[in-house]
């Protein structure tokens, strides 16, 4: 499955593409193969956009068929598309990509390096706990816009954390009180007792939604704790999304 979402480096806001079912193939394929290619458009908008889409496509597809190779993600980077695959072996990556793309006009380069842990796919492209749940939250805003919803309009939010003691859990609620939440209910999961659904009351918009659930993890994390996401309802109506 690819999951999307952006990540500040160096003060740039860099776009990644991740295969996040790719670690199952870490164990046969040691090599790690770059594709760099001189195109940094991720808008529908964008002249040509289309075409680098069918060939990226394409790539993938060829790697995949004739070099066993998995593709497991994408940075754009400073006007540049960056293609990463994981392969059994290291001959013939170059060719196959030459001969996919020596028709076009991109400007590419390509690179293949061993990497048997996958250091570079776990460091740089796969998502870290706080990014997974903006990817998430993007999820449920999606949703709320196809339903017709308003999301300029404020409404209560629940969000939800689980800790692995009652102490934490009550050191937590002191902070988050302080921070503008309400406690609603104690909640309880299979592994752990001791959860809370708290609401705030905002709105359910992409940045809005971002800083709070930044503010919120840094409470949680602080009590070692764990956040379980967030749930409202339309402004038009009483389900929940």
């Amino acid at each position: 499955m690819r999951e999307v979402f952006n990540r500040l480096v160096d003060g740039n806001l860099v776009y990644i593409e991740v295969n996040v079912g790719a670690g199952e193939y870490k164990s046969d394929n040691p090599w790690l193969f770059s594709i760099f290619v001189k195109y940094g458009g991720i808008d529908e908008r964008q002249t040509g956009y289309e075409e680098f889409l069918e060939i990226k496509e394409s790539l993938i597809i060829t790697l995949e068929l004739e070099n066993k190779a998995h593709y497991v993600g994408t940075r754009i980077v400073d006007g540049w598309s960056e293609f990463y695959f994981y392969a059994p072996s290291s001959k013939e990556l170059d060719s196959t990509v030459h001969k996919t793309l020596s028709s076009s006009d991109y400007i590419y380069e390509s690179n293949v390096v061993r990497d048997t842990k996958w250091g570079f796919y776990e460091i740089e492209l796969f998502p870290t706990e706080l990014e997974t749940h903006h990817i998430q939250s993007s999820k449920i805003i999606f949703l709320l816009e196809e339903e017709g919803d308003d999301l300029s309009l404020q409404r209560e939010v629940e969000h939800y954390a689980i800790f692995d003691t009652a102490t934490q859990k009550d050191r937590f609620i002191n902070t988050a009180l302080d921070a503008g939440f309400r406690v609603k209910d104690d909640i309880a999961t299979d592994e752990y007792e001791y959860g809370i659904a708290l609401v705030k009351v905002h709105r359910p918009q992409s940045q809005e939604v971002q800083k709070i659930v930044e503010e919120l993890f840094v409470l949680i994390k602080k009590e070692l704790g764990y956040y379980e996401g967030w749930s409202t309802v339309l402004s038009t109506e009483e389900e929940s999304i």
